[in-house]
């Protein structure tokens, strides 16, 4: 049997308009790849959606956002759009230590607040987050 792991976020996107206008680019330099940043253009909306995804994956991995870096989870649109998930580092390794198949994840945003769910399979008998010395 297989268990499935889900992490969901939800941010007001003028929080990240408040911390844009006073940290414009030590705030995009902690939280996002170089990918990722030129993807977003500065735009506040499509930020807080990578913030809200990072959160998410973060929650699937057990960890809320101690143990991994923001900038080892990347979260980059595919051909068609769909954003896809990219683990690196310690993240990579906590989704191993887990067990955890591919993670996927689901973004929206309108104009004052932005969401993301995200989600993976575990099969029974992997480690579960409170087995892991990082917790």
């Amino acid at each position: 049997m297989t268990r499935h792991e889900v992490g969901i976020d939800l941010i007001d996107v003028d929080r990240i308009v408040e911390v844009l206008d006073r940290y414009p680019d030590r705030f995009r330099r902690r939280i996002l790849t170089p990918s990722e940043d030129r993807y977003c253009r500065g735009r506040p909306e499509r930020i807080a959606g990578r913030w809200a995804a990072k959160e998410a994956v973060s929650k699937v991995l057990g960890l809320g956002v101690r143990g991994v870096g923001w900038r080892e989870i990347e979260v980059l649109p595919n051909r068609a759009g769909q954003p896809q998930v990219h683990l690196h580092g310690r993240a990579s390794a906590r989704a191993q230590a887990l067990g955890l198949g591919e993670v996927t994840v689901s973004i929206s945003h309108e104009r004052r607040m932005a969401v993301a769910v995200a989600m993976a399979d575990r099969p029974d008998g992997a480690a579960s987050g409170g087995d892991l010395p990082w917790r």
